[in-house]
């Protein structure tokens, strides 16, 4: 795992205005994979519903414990996307990015045959604000929730083993629920792609908890666009992201 970054996050050799950061090459993976998979799998197609079973074995994993998913699509889209750009140093941690969003798709969409649970759009705080909706609607201190608490969670993992896991964790509750729940995976490949460097782990952090916030505020029935949070931005002056403070 990348503790510093020393290179821009452009591939190539040019870095050019125009050329695509790796965090972009991760969510196109990433997108087109499910987005090709995803409707096969509605049609209840053999092949799709295989390949499912396949990738949920390794959800919450790390993409190098599960011998039987090595050269997934996801990966060799990636891998087709990064060829020849040599520029940057952080392949494995693409690569973990991809599989670990993948394999959580495949196990939110399990039985799920009437509704793609990969949404652009869809956010992970604005996920979890809708669950505790959903789950706990007499709660008045939605703040309070322990589905919040899940996702402060996953913001303070010290290790991506143990976001993997804790996401993991959300994904199952969001599966509970008989009401569509997606998730833009493709997205949370991209953020988990630059929690891997340290020096972005903060705007990370802070996006996931901007997102539960934001969610708040939007109407219920409210098509979601999806938040641009700056990546960039660090700790609030009390050294908190969101509300909550880093560490285990």
């Amino acid at each position: 795992m990348s503790t510093t970054s020393t290179q821009p996050d452009r591939v190539g050799g040019k870095g050019g205005p125009d050329e695509p950061t790796v965090r972009e090459l991760v969510e196109r993976a990433t997108h087109t994979y499910i987005a090709r998979i995803q409707p096969r799998y509605l049609k209840d197609e053999s092949t799709a519903v295989s390949e499912l079973a396949r990738l949920r074995r390794g959800a919450g994993k790390r993409a190098h414990e599960v011998q039987d998913l090595w050269g997934i699509g996801a990966l060799e889209n990636l891998s087709e996307l990064l060829e020849g750009r040599t520029d940057f140093d952080r392949r494995k941690d693409a690569e973990e990015a991809v599989f670990l969003a993948s394999t959580l798709w495949a196990l939110h969409q399990q039985s799920r045959r009437d509704q793609n649970t990969h949404t652009r759009g869809k956010d992970l705080g604005g996920a979890v604000r809708a669950l505790i909706r959903l789950k706990e609607p007499e709660r008045a201190d939605e703040e309070e929730s322990t589905l919040r608490k899940r996702l402060v969670r996953v913001g303070t993992a010290e290790s991506f083993q143990s976001v993997a896991v804790r996401l993991r964790e959300i994904v199952m509750l969001l599966r509970t629920v008989p009401e569509p729940l997606p998730l833009d995976y493709a997205r949370l490949a991209g953020q988990l792609y630059r929690w891997q460097d340290r020096s972005a782990r903060a705007g990370v952090q802070r996006e996931w908890g901007r997102e539960f916030h934001l969610a708040a505020r939007k109407k219920a029935s409210a098509a979601e666009k999806g938040d641009a949070i700056d990546p960039t931005l660090g700790a609030d002056d009390d050294g908190t992201y969101a509300g909550y403070a880093a560490g285990e």
